[in-house]
């Protein structure tokens, strides 16, 4: 039985499979979304989903959605299932399906009388074409399928609606058309791999609604173009592909294409391939750049996002050439942020002042699961830089006091992952000494001062040392409260007593200026306080402002965005000081936690993580349907488990 299979019985069942997502890119920024009824709920949904740089910075919508039709003795059977308003559907195409099976492909089997279609789809890698492939499995008289396409040609953050000004003109391509609505877009090109019959029959189908947008506070209708339609004879145990991409297609190879992209992917077999799905599937290719994506269907390759998600995306699941040549573009930006050049990679957030020192930390993980001589030798330099850069103070928003501490303003606008605004202004004004701030720095100081003396530079690895030692100093006695865990930022006069999540991190890295009992003390305060079964909550229930629930319009998710909701990718962290502190012990208790991750592969975005989860139960996870800092977490600390499990095996050999 396939471990991403879906009945009957769920799939008629809207409530259910409305709720349940899909996503496919091709690695180059382009994606497929839908849910698995193909049944569009968001204005980010779409069959073919692209980015236009000559227009803009935004992915957009050309081929939304494909119905299918099977027509046999003249009556036809529209597969297709669309929201309309005041809640009705159309053509409810959803009763047909028997199975859906997400192992290898997205596959979908219809059973209309007696006949049994198949249908699988496939994003061509770095490629702006989607293809899918029909299977007549079963029939028993002559069938004929009809294709509709629904166009959009509009941006993800709008809507398309009946115009005067969309060209209604195609040309005729081989087994298919060409078509444009609008000028700066490219031609969609609709081909099949044998041939078709087109139909010129233009119409717009209006008031198409997306009720995730209604969710969201948003507007959330919209009208679609069909141009017309296209129709094929098939044959029992005959296969069709449709292709729909932005530049011409060979179709006599089309199958072959298809099955060379089937034969590519890992089986979604289990937990930990499903995962490594989801890895490649934020790995961006472009201009000869590689870059991670934040998150899908609307993150950017944002700059704390790739250096925290780089080790679990590449290392984590032993692919080392990709986290090289990530870093090489990243090595790019990090100089021409230090040598104040214009940005020239698509990477945003570059300045935000933590940025270098995850990047300072995403190396470290490189030293620990490849080599620490491998590291100094092809980034001790950029290490060097880094920390040479901070020191000297030449960030615009990072100032080093006398004390070792690095201070940040963060009243005007928000300088660490805890972003969210209203109004322009942060909902968390974190300003000041800022505690994962600080961590990451003694932890780069102390990093760098080791890997630069194993390369024979004694007097400057000295010199960090004595930093190190001033600002370790400083971090205990400005930070640790009489309470015994960590306050979140510190401005003068001003401590934040909340309880937050930062401060696991100076527990979790590998070099910290925290006892083992401090550490230890904070560590329980955050399991008591902060874990779920889906992360840690970014503010404890016992703190004022607690809003666990992600809910509603823009502005109350803004509040609530770290105000109590969990995150899965500061687990790793968590998980990772827990395995410091209790060794071995520690195994079983993580293995539990991480069970609770595998329960989210059949739901949201089936064979991933979203993006955060409501901080209270059921912690149902909510905003964007794929997220890459979770997913590498997770990842990283399977890898790590996979380690300490190994050396427990080891151990017990050896008595």
């Amino acid at each position: 039985m396939s471990y991403l299979r879906f009945d009957k019985t769920l799939m008629t069942n809207l409530e259910e499979s409305l709720s349940r997502e899909i996503l496919r890119t091709n690695r180059s920024g382009a994606y497929h979304c839908t849910t698995i009824v193909d049944c569009n709920t968001r204005k980010y949904h779409g069959l073919l989903v692209i980015p236009i740089p000559e227009l803009d910075d935004e992915n957009h919508v050309l081929l939304s959605s494909l119905d299918e039709t099977v027509v046999q003795h003249g009556a036809e059977f529209n597969l297709g299932l669309h929201k309309y308003q005041g809640n009705n559907f159309s053509p409810k195409g959803h009763k047909y399906i028997r199975e859906f099976d997400c192992e290898k492909v997205p596959t979908t089997f219809y059973r209309v009388g007696g006949v049994i279609l198949k249908k699988e789809k496939v994003f061509v890698h770095h490629e702006n074409r989607i293809l899918i492939r029909y299977t007549l499995v079963d029939a028993h008289s002559e069938t004929l399928l009809r294709f509709r396409p629904f166009l959009a040609f509009r941006s993800v953050r709008q809507f398309t609606h009946e115009n005067s000004q969309a060209s209604r003109d195609y040309q005729l391509i081989e087994n298919g058309i060409k078509t444009c609505m609008y000028p700066g877009y490219p031609e969609l090109h609709m081909q099949f791999s044998k041939s078709v019959d087109y139909h010129f029959d233009p119409n717009w189908y209006k008031n198409i609604e997306y009720p995730k947008e209604q969710e969201r506070g948003y507007a959330s209708n919209e009208d679609l173009y069909v141009p017309g339609y296209f129709e094929v004879p098939i044959r029992k145990g005959e296969s069709i592909i449709f292709s729909g991409g932005i530049s011409l297609a060979d179709t006599a190879e089309l199958k072959t294409i298809f099955q060379k992209e089937v034969d590519k992917r890992i089986p979604r077999d289990s937990f930990l391939h499903c995962l490594y799905n989801s890895a490649h599937q934020f790995h961006n290719r472009q201009d000869n750049k590689r870059y991670i994506l934040a998150g899908y269907p609307w993150f950017k390759c944002r700059a704390r996002d790739m250096f925290v998600a780089l080790p679990g995306l590449t290392l984590a699941i032993e692919e080392y050439d990709v986290f090289d040549e990530i870093m090489a573009t990243a090595e790019e930006a990090i100089y021409e942020l230090i040598q104040d050049r214009p940005l020239t990679c698509k990477i945003s957030e570059m300045d935000q002042p933590d940025v270098l020192l995850w990047a300072v930390w995403a190396l470290q993980q490189y030293a620990k699961m490849i080599s620490r001589e491998k590291c100094r030798v092809k980034y001790g330099k950029l290490i060097e830089d880094i920390i040479e850069y901070i020191r000297s103070g030449e960030h615009t928003n990072l100032f080093l006091h006398d004390n070792g501490l690095l201070y940040v303003n963060g009243t005007e606008r928000p300088v660490t992952w805890m972003n969210s605004t209203v109004n322009g202004r942060p909902v968390v004004p974190r300003t000041g000494y800022v505690v994962e701030i600080n961590a990451l720095w003694y932890n780069a100081l102390k990093f760098a001062a080791d890997l630069l003396r194993e390369g024979g530079n004694q007097a400057y690895a000295d010199t960090l040392d004595a930093q190190a030692e001033i600002t370790g100093n400083s971090f205990v006695e400005v930070f640790l409260n009489e309470h015994g865990y960590l306050f979140d930022y510190v401005d003068g006069t001003m401590m934040d007593w909340s309880v937050r999540p930062n401060m696991i991190f100076p527990v979790a890295f590998d070099y910290s200026p925290l006892s083992l009992p401090q550490k230890k003390k904070i560590l329980d305060i955050v399991t008591k306080e902060l874990l779920t079964p889906k992360g840690l909550r970014s503010l404890s229930p016992k703190s004022g402002g607690y809003n666990p629930n992600y809910v509603g319009p823009q502005t109350q998710r803004d509040y609530a965005y770290h105000q109590g909701t969990a995150w899965p990718w500061l687990e790793g962290f968590y998980l990772e000081a827990y395995m410091k502190i209790y060794k071995m012990s520690a195994i079983s208790f993580i293995e539990r936690q991480l069970i609770a991750y595998e329960d989210e592969m059949n739901l949201h975005c089936i064979g991933t993580i979203p993006e955060l989860f409501d901080g209270n139960p059921p912690f149902k996870g909510r905003g964007a349907v794929s997220f890459a800092m979770n997913v590498a977490e997770i990842l990283r600390i399977l890898k790590l488990l996979t380690k300490y499990n190994q050396m427990y095996n080891d151990s017990i050999k050896e008595e």
